[in-house]
């Protein structure tokens, strides 16, 4: 993949990642650190006293990446769990302000940057809070109404001028790479196709017509134009309304510039059956793009039994709802 400057960032072994580059937990301290609310309040004492005496609570739902603690009554703080991702706090830093005011739907706001400290290894983030519950299928008031105003949103985001952009790399998890490419991506064909081969031989889903969704995802034609930014993960949590309305997208953490495909997602993940065609027609996608959309996100709705994603029952029924989306999309 080409990012928008010209350079390549292909680099599927995970180097390259300029995010994540002189990030070291240093001596004594955990590369998975744990995360708490006492360690919260010690980062803002010690770098952000005027926010030092808010009350910090741990939201009900934090993310698998990214722990998520609410500071006062408008604001929130962000700190990766892992390594892998703390190259997300400088793209949502940098390229959030820059692209919000050519949204039509609210995004985070960044308030403050946090440094490592008081035994937490990575950098960290302030945010505005935003109001707004997580967005279902089921709580949409007018899902066609939905579908547009989520097409009006990728469409805005592509026409953003991505100069200077990354490019999809490890720390947003290579979202925006070519389906199929051999790297740590859910999308690596090698992965896929192991995965389809354990839910055949615990029969969970049907394996001929899964393997046919993503043998036409990968053989079906590449992105042949300029990368464009994508959110990457357009998917029920990223997403929040007002009275049944879109009102904002969260967690741009897998932001990028590359193939538009990946920002279909929400057309089986979240949208009902019949907001799905409104929606292609309204993002322009082809043959092409859609095949490879519907193959991401194949790649992201397989609950194989030994997947520690899977130990949550709730998510083993969420993606077999998602796989009867996709498979039954013609």
């Amino acid at each position: 993949m080409t990012t928008a400057d010209g350079q390549h960032d292909g680099d599927c072994d995970g180097e390259g990642d300029g995010g994540t580059q002189g990030v070291d937990a240093g001596p004594g301290l955990p590369s998975d650190p744990v995360i708490d609310t006492d360690l919260v309040r010690r980062l803002l004492a010690a770098q952000f006293p005027r926010w030092a005496d808010l009350p910090v609570t741990a939201v009900p739902r934090s993310g698998m990446d990214n722990a998520t603690y609410r500071l006062g009554d408008d604001m929130s703080v962000r700190l990766p769990r892992y390594r892998r991702w703390v190259g997300q706090v400088e793209a949502e830093q940098r390229w959030l302000p820059r692209l919000a005011p050519r949204l039509p739907l609210t995004v985070p706001e960044p308030l403050g940057r946090g440094e490592p400290g008081e035994g937490y290894p990575f950098p960290w983030s302030v945010y505005r809070w935003l109001e707004g519950d997580t967005a279902t299928t089921d709580s949409l008031a007018d899902p066609l109404r939905a579908a547009a105003d989520l097409a009006g949103f990728v469409t805005a985001l592509r026409h953003i001028d991505p100069a200077g952009g990354p490019g999809p790399r490890l720390s947003n998890a290579f979202r925006g790479e070519r389906v199929g490419t051999e790297c740590d991506s859910l999308c690596a064909d090698s992965l896929v196709r192991s995965k389809i081969a354990k839910l055949k031989a615990a029969g969970l889903v049907d394996s001929d017509a899964v393997t046919a969704v993503w043998d036409a995802a990968v053989t079906a034609p590449a992105w042949d134009g300029p990368p464009v930014w994508v959110h990457g993960d357009l998917a029920t949590g990223n997403l929040l309304a007002v009275d049944g309305r879109l009102s904002a997208v969260i967690d741009f953490g897998t932001l990028a510039v590359g193939d538009p495909a990946v920002d279909l997602l929400p057309a089986w993940l979240f949208l009902p059956d019949e907001a799905r065609g409104a929606f292609r027609e309204a993002v322009g996608a082809d043959d092409a793009m859609w095949a490879r959309g519907r193959g991401i996100a194949l790649a992201g709705s397989l609950p194989v039994p030994d997947d520690p994603f899977f130990d949550d029952p709730a998510r083993v029924t969420a993606a077999l709802r998602h796989l009867d989306a996709i498979l039954s999309d013609p």
